[in-house]
């Protein structure tokens, strides 16, 4: 009897947790608005997500002239990735702790740990499982018994399939199998609770900075309202970078809280790990989400496709409201504080960068800030006007070292776009020439900030 015990509840164990993940397997892979757009993911097929397509793409912080024309399989490296509200912290912390004590705080003055029960709240939570994973029927357990012992198929009569010995006996185990099965899942799930409550905290954590750097951003972006195309290139490539990074962060911690909610991830040591996510990730992820939760976290998914930062502003705050989330809002202290912390990062790598394509977002984003006070991102498409737009703040031969630049670094690209080349031609030759031309500008590109800010002019180089 022990020994069919035993075995009929691994068996459980096995079948319950199978059909957990096959139950949110099939729930992903359901078509909706977002994949019927994208035929890479008819049949819930991962693909990687293009990068963007500008021509002054900095690939793991390498000379994007090294890789030409390629499809870069690297890491894009945007200014979005500067992590600013780190300073913001660091001024907070010598207030007597003031910050640490808000961290993890809702409106309501609650801690996110005990908001965070809404979340995990559907009909039924408060019983061991759904009513859909409970323990399996009779005649599960009966099939299971009969193959372990097939001396007991027929044994029992009266029984009208001739099963009585083995019926009787499954009658017998399944009580105990259905109190074993839910005190471990008790067990589990006690244990996972403050684990719970460490992954909400360090995801709030990680919002609050990625949120304030996202409505620091944002706001530069008025800067080109009157310019409609350059407004949207501008949006899409913010929502690419920070909001794509908060829906990632947010995704991969709603996930991992579900798998310790559900019981099927049972090691509490683990940690969740922000990584980047392609497309098919994402809607993978928000599909596995519980009711409510994965209907808005899928909205959040298809908003980062769009043409608006306010439109995936508006989905990740009904995300953040069902899940227990809050999002901080930018003051005018803390956009001063992240201002300047953006100041001294850019001023940083522009004076350590050594690639020649890289250099040049970088610099023109300070010129930004020391003009505007805005913190702009700006992707290889929206280089040039975002140059133009600069010609009546800062000194003409500056203008011109810009332009200069810009002309050059997007020759080069273009002979590197080109494909392969012989020895037999003179395109080796044009771009050995175009880097070596970008190569004697960097001095004068690195000290146009500097310039600006002492009020000294630069001298123009020759194109």
């Amino acid at each position: 009897m022990k020994v069919l015990f035993s075995q009929l509840e691994r068996d459980i164990e096995d079948f319950i947790r199978e059909k957990i993940v096959s139950s949110q397997k099939i729930q992903k892979c359901q078509p909706s608005n977002f994949e019927s757009n994208n035929a890479g993911n008819e049949q819930c097929q991962l693909a990687e997500v293009d990068p963007d397509d500008s021509h002054l793409t900095v690939v793991n912080g390498k000379d994007a002239s090294e890789k030409g024309a390629k499809k870069k399989k690297g890491k894009e490296v945007s200014l979005s990735k500067v992590t600013l509200a780190e300073n913001v912290d660091e001024n907070q912390a010598s207030k007597g702790g003031k910050s640490k004590k808000r961290q993890g705080k809702t409106k309501g003055g609650s801690t996110l740990a005990a908001k965070s029960v809404k979340y995990g709240q559907h009909k039924g939570s408060d019983k061991v499982g759904n009513d859909d994973f409970d323990v399996p029927s009779e005649e599960w357990m009966m099939e299971r018994l009969l193959k372990w012992q097939p001396d007991l198929e027929g044994a029992g009569a009266g029984e009208i399939d001739g099963n009585g010995v083995a019926r009787s006996l499954v009658m017998h185990l399944r009580p105990m199998l259905v109190d074993s099965w839910k005190a471990k899942r008790n067990a589990i799930m006690a244990a996972n609770a403050e684990k719970r409550r460490q992954v909400l905290d360090k995801l709030q954590q990680h919002l609050d900075e990625a949120y304030l750097n996202l409505q620091l951003f944002e706001k530069a972006l008025d800067l080109f309202q009157d310019d409609p195309s350059t407004s949207v290139i501008l949006h899409r490539h913010l929502l690419r970078t920070t909001a794509t990074e908060i829906t990632d962060m947010i995704l991969l911690a709603l996930d991992f809280d579900r798998r310790l909610q559900d019981g099927i991830d049972g090691d509490v040591s683990k940690d969740v790990e922000f990584s980047p996510l392609n497309s098919g990730q994402r809607i993978s992820l928000a599909k596995g989400l519980p009711g409510s939760m994965s209907t808005k976290a899928i909205l959040m998914v298809e908003a980062l496709e769009g043409k608006l930062v306010e439109s995936f502003n508006t989905t990740l705050k009904d995300t953040a409201e069902e899940s227990g989330l809050w999002l901080k809002k930018l003051d005018k202290k803390t956009e001063r504080t992240l201002i300047h912390s953006y100041r001294k990062v850019l001023a940083s790598q522009i004076e350590e960068e050594r690639d020649h394509v890289a250099l040049l977002p970088k610099v023109v984003a300070l010129l930004y800030v020391q003009v505007h006070n805005k913190a702009l991102q700006i992707p290889g498409r929206a280089i040039a006007i975002a140059i133009s737009r600069l010609k009546d703040h800062i000194p003409e031969t500056g203008y011109t070292t810009l332009m200069e630049y810009h002309s050059a670094t997007v020759k080069l690209i273009a002979l590197l776009s080109a494909g392969s080349y012989s020895e037999d031609d003179c395109t080796a030759d044009r771009i050995l020439s175009k880097r070596e031309l970008l190569e004697s500008k960097m001095p004068q590109l690195k000290s146009l900030p500097m310039a600006l800010s002492s009020g000294t002019t630069v001298a123009a180089g020759n194109a």
